[in-house]
């Protein structure tokens, strides 16, 4: 197995003038940007390489999916997931928030609920309404050891009869839980009780930092596979969001062709590099993504006694996953925490954004260490 140097992430890669979305905004300021869920971080060599392979060839034509990407993503969810999946079960897509609007243009007709629980990534709360459906939040409840899960008896009060998706994150962004297997079984228990499709987006699934195993809801048996469509991508995990490949794993033929049919016309073709960049991570990224979770697990932990030693008021959920931390500083009482922060030089993002409460912000470690020491010095410097 290839070698990864640690050192890969304590270098800063220069962002200027590359139109990153998470630096332009905040160009020719002081302030640093720790909020939109992007890293700071090299892309693996891997990946690397074989977009300059890919270059190299010259001609960029329009692409249908190849059979090797096809086969990585196989042997990929098989081996790494235990995912039982078949080249076409597979329905590639630009990114994952395509396909959450696709996925409520699917299901059901114009009027009908889509149930989501919140905090969560703001286009899950926006793909229903785009799609005009009902957009039924509930939100997740907190349990002992800052761990959030499901509010069983709120969902059960608020599905009502023209509900027909549940929306599923997990691992779940922002609070990074990884959902237990009970936990998800009950889920599929509530979604087949009231004949719910289940959109599972599982996109930080590789990004696990605590000793508990992620769950994929297409294995938890064929009552799951006929209900489900999952979403997956490389982007987060290998840092390649810019190449706009992801894809949907669909068994039942039913929920495909209607996932499928909403495509038509909206959707196009993934770009060549997209799929040179998810074939080869997935076919040689190992390595540098196990130094990444390294890297990611102390980050974490440095967040956390950081803010036990100088800021034990600040309350954050048990982060299980993804390079994301939940920040509660309600007791500020911060007319507008957000901006607040900025006017301190520390971007993060605004909890209102993820249907959670005022005062809640979210802070994205996937950076080098001394980059989040910076940011965690600014926090402290906002906060006086």
């Amino acid at each position: 197995m290839t070698q990864i140097s640690p050192e890969l992430f304590n270098a800063f890669p220069d962002r200027a003038g590359t139109g990153s979305l998470k630096w332009k905004r905040f160009e020719d300021t002081d302030i640093l940007p720790m909020w939109v869920a992007d890293m700071d971080f090299l892309s693996p060599p891997a990946v690397r390489e074989a977009l300059a392979d890919r270059v190299a060839h010259g001609v960029f034509g329009y692409t249908i999916p190849p059979a090797d990407a096809e086969a990585e993503v196989i042997r990929y969810l098989r081996e790494q997931h235990g995912v039982s999946a078949e080249a076409d079960h597979l329905v590639w897509l630009p990114g994952l928030v395509q396909g959450l609007n696709l996925v409520c243009r699917a299901a059901g007709q114009a009027g009908d609920g889509v149930m989501v629980n919140t905090p969560v990534y703001p286009p899950f709360l926006s793909a229903p309404v785009f799609s005009d459906r009902e957009r039924i939040p509930v939100s997740l409840k907190e349990g002992e050891g800052g761990v959030w899960t499901f509010d069983r008896e709120a969902m059960e009060a608020a599905v009502t009869p023209r509900t027909r998706l549940f929306l599923l994150c997990n691992p779940h962004n922002p609070v990074g839980r990884v959902f237990s297997r009970e936990e998800l079984e009950w889920l599929l228990d509530f979604c087949e009780r009231h004949d719910l499709w289940i959109c599972a987006d599982e996109i930080h699934c590789d990004l696990i930092l605590d000793d508990v195993k992620h769950i994929p809801f297409l294995t938890l048996g064929e009552r799951a596979r006929a209900r489900t469509i999952a979403f997956y991508s490389p982007s987060k995990t290998y840092n390649q969001p810019g190449l706009a490949c992801a894809y949907a794993v669909i068994p039942d033929p039913g929920l495909r062709a209607a996932f499928k049919n909403v495509c038509r016309g909206v959707i196009t073709e993934v770009n060549c590099f997209g799929y040179a960049g998810c074939t080869a991570a997935y076919r040689h990224g190992e390595p540098w993504r196990r130094e990444l979770i390294k890297v990611l697990r102390k980050n974490r932990d440095t967040i956390v006694s950081y803010l036990a030693e100088h800021h034990p008021e600040i309350r954050i959920p048990k982060i299980e996953a993804t390079y994301l931390a939940w920040l509660d500083l309600r007791g500020w009482d911060f007319p507008h925490p957000a901006a607040h922060m900025e006017a301190h030089g520390l971007s993060l993002s605004n909890g209102i954004d993820f249907g959670g409460e005022r005062g809640f912000l979210r802070l994205n470690f996937g950076c080098p260490p001394d980059t989040l020491r910076e940011g965690l010095r600014r926090l402290s410097a906002a906060l006086a």
